[in-house]
């Protein structure tokens, strides 16, 4: 179990780098074509792409015992549900982060958006989901490092800030939707509907308020391949199959490194240079991060445990 939550540690860390990379192609993407156009070009590739994998899945799997790949009428159910809780939730986190940018900084919004790592786990607390004191440490001393890695403006709220808000509040919920059926429901599949969801809203949106041109769509096309197979194909699917054996609030605080990649490739790609108080959020984030990995809890507990153990053998001497 332990290797498996490392090697699912090490997955969402793997998320957060591409997402980190996807704020540069979509900042390039969305140079060119509208927020709903460019939503549902790159769903519509990562459906594709995904639709692919699942194929070659399942015609791998033929040649082993076909009940391990069939659901169960419940089995149907759960993944129906949470595919449609994620895509909804995904396709209004997405559009509001996006709108949010048209009235606030990108450094405000980063910062805003990543607060689902606190909200997860006040959400969790209705669904009597556990978290630890030490977990609450880390939360809170990654929220302290992305302020100082992203609020560097002193500006207040604005009507974008209450939009990204919105967008952190629904990311919250579909972290918590994939951590209640990771373990009931198909990786991929799950991965599939909920982008076929997201896709599918989307496009009806762009064909209301928006007039895409092919010429467009080609312009932008190296972003939407990378938002579309990598930052939606494989992310996504990185992050169902990671949650299966981790915590939701500790995913939520890995994801929220994207912060950190974002940042970090914003210097290496676009030449935007970081300055002090940013590099400490970065260290505060990464420290946050790491220690939500060390078993702290375990090692208080097994310390009390050895001071009864001696106390009752000084008390029976």
């Amino acid at each position: 179990m332990k290797n498996k939550s490392g090697i699912s540690a090490f997955m969402l860390f793997l998320t957060a780098l591409i997402w980190g990379l996807a704020f540069v192609a979509q900042s390039e993407g969305m140079k060119t074509l509208g927020t709903y156009t460019f939503f549902t070009v790159r769903s519509g590739l990562a459906v594709v792409f995904l639709f692919c994998l699942y194929a070659v899945k399942k015609l791998r799997s033929k040649n082993k015992e076909s009940s391990a790949v069939k659901l169960d009428r419940k089995g149907r159910h759960d993944l129906l549900i949470s595919a449609v809780i994620c895509g909804v939730s995904m396709f209004i986190a997405t559009i509001a982060q996006q709108n949010g940018l048209l009235y606030t900084t990108v450094g405000k919004s980063g910062f805003i958006t990543a607060l689902y790592i606190l909200l997860v786990p006040v959400f969790g607390l209705f669904l009597k989901k556990k978290v630890t004191p030490v977990m609450w440490i880390c939360v809170a001393v990654a929220v302290t490092g992305m302020y100082l890695l992203c609020l560097t403006d002193g500006e207040g709220l604005n009507k974008g800030d209450l939009y990204t808000l919105v967008s952190a509040v629904f990311f919250a919920v579909q972290i918590l939707t994939i951590g209640y059926y990771a373990e009931k429901v198909d990786s991929v599949k799950l991965s599939l509907i909920q982008l076929a969801v997201g896709c599918t809203l989307s496009a009806i949106f762009m064909l209301l308020f928006e007039q895409p041109t092919f010429a467009q769509i080609k312009e932008a096309a190296i972003p939407i391949v990378y938002a579309g197979v990598f930052s939606s194909g494989v992310a996504f699917t990185l992050q169902i199959s990671a949650q299966k054996n981790i915590s939701p609030t500790i995913a939520s605080l890995i994801m929220s490194f994207e912060s950190v990649f974002a940042a970090l490739f914003g210097w290496i790609i676009l030449s935007q240079s970081l300055n002090e108080r940013e590099i400490i959020g970065c260290c505060l984030m990464f420290a946050a991060v790491i220690s939500s990995r060390l078993p702290l809890e375990k090692i208080t507990t097994r310390k009390k445990l050895l001071l009864g153990i001696d106390k009752k053998r000084n008390a029976d001497v």
